[in-house]
Order: structure tokens, then C-alpha cells, then sequence
């Protein structure tokens, strides 16, 4: 039996990747560039070096990526301060049962840490977690297999021993090409064809986790 989970954050855990898919356009247009939601659907849990790749492909050679990417944090922190952040429904009851059951549980997260920590504090679930490993303590983010395969080594687990519990189509791909079992809990999108053929399963909320043994 599988004893270790390991939860990406964004649209997992927490509510938030809907407002990446906001707030990447409303960056964008600050600097002259229209930014299509399809396009921002794309930028999900994509991590470097394929982010500042990604979004010169769609707008150039001469887009400031950092500077874009700057004021896209700046615009949602600003956002989420004032507005609050929520847990996906079922999380905390999930990390509740996995711990009642002994099961061992981290983050593998394409968000910097001092954000992750910001959060999973906030919402008063760090202490369910042993390991928080975020795209910047590794060579290459999502969808590169990198933060898995590091979460792996963390926990002192192979990755076929893992499951890893994803969202987004960037962060199964990373967690695919690892060697965990992909769980995807789908958010803004489901997964196509091409997709779902990676996925060890797919459920529909966080709560049909609950007592699952795999």
C-alpha cells in the first residue's frame, strides 16, 4: 500500500489557481499585450525555464518576462490579502484522515516558498505536511519531473511508491514523468484524451480521497 501523498497547492489544496488565470491577463495589459483565456489556461503550474519560453512565444522576444510576472504577483498578493484565500473543499478533512491513518504527506509545489509557507500557515494546515518543496529549490519547475523527484528523495520514498495529487495538466505532467501515480483532481479544466491516458485516477473532489487505498 502506498503510504505517502504528495499535494501540488495551487487549484489542489487551496482556491487560487482560478485567479492566476485573471490575474496573468490583467499584468499582460499593463504592458500593451491581450492575453487570451485559452492562453492563460496554459500558464498553469508552468514553471521555469518554460514560463518566460511560453510567453514569448505568444508575445515576443522583446516581452520583459519578469517584469510582467512581477506585477502579475504583485496584483493578486494585493488581491488575496484583502479577499482572503479558501481551502479547496474537502482538504482539510483529507489531510485529517490521512494522518488519523498514518499515511505521510508533503507539498510539491511550483509557488515559491515563502508564499507556500504564507499560505499553508494561514489556512492552518502546515503542520500536516512533513516536507514543502517548491520549483525554486530545483533546476527546472513544472512540467519537468525535478520537484517530484526531489519530493521523493525528501520523503526517503521511490516515486512508484508515491501518490501524486495534481490539477492542472503542466503539474501531472511533471508528476508523470517522475514515476508517481498521478491523481488528478481536476480545477479550471479536465484533462483530454492525451491526458487522462497518464493518470493512475481521476476523481472529482478531494473528499473521494477519502479512505481510498491504493
Amino acid at each position: 500500500m502506498t503510504d505517502t501523498y504528495l499535494f501540488d497547492m495551487d487549484g489542489t489544496l487551496i482556491d487560487t489557481e482560478k485567479y492566476y488565470r485573471i490575474f496573468w491577463p490583467k499584468a499582460l495589459a499593463k504592458f500593451g499585450y491581450e492575453m487570451s483565456d485559452e492562453q492563460a489556461l496554459s500558464m498553469r503550474s508552468l514553471g521555469r525555464p518554460f514560463a518566460p519560453v511560453r510567453l514569448k512565444e505568444m508575445f515576443g522576444e522583446e516581452l520583459d518576462y519578469y517584469a510582467v510576472r512581477d506585477c502579475r504577483k504583485a496584483m493578486m498578493e494585493e488581491f488575496l490579502d484583502s479577499h482572503g484565500i479558501e481551502l479547496k473543499p474537502g482538504a482539510l478533512e483529507l489531510l485529517q484522515n490521512l494522518k488519523k491513518r498514518g499515511l505521510r504527506a508533503a507539498v510539491a509545489t511550483a509557488t515559491d516558498a515563502q508564499r507556500t509557507e504564507k499560505y499553508l500557515q494561514k489556512l492552518g494546515i502546515r503542520r500536516y505536511f512533513e516536507k514543502i518543496v517548491c520549483a525554486t529549490m530545483v533546476n527546472e519547475g513544472k512540467p519537468s519531473p525535478d520537484i517530484y523527484l526531489y519530493a521523493c528523495e525528501q520523503m526517503s520514498r521511490k516515486p512508484e511508491e508515491c501518490i501524486a495529487v495534481e490539477d492542472s495538466p503542466n503539474g501531472v505532467l511533471s508528476a508523470y514523468r517522475a514515476g508517481c501515480k498521478v491523481v488528478m483532481v481536476p480545477d479550471q479544466t479536465q484533462p483530454d484524451e492525451e491526458l487522462s491516458a497518464l493518470l493512475f485516477a481521476k476523481v472529482d473532489s478531494l473528499e473521494e480521497l477519502m479512505d481510498r487505498e491504493w
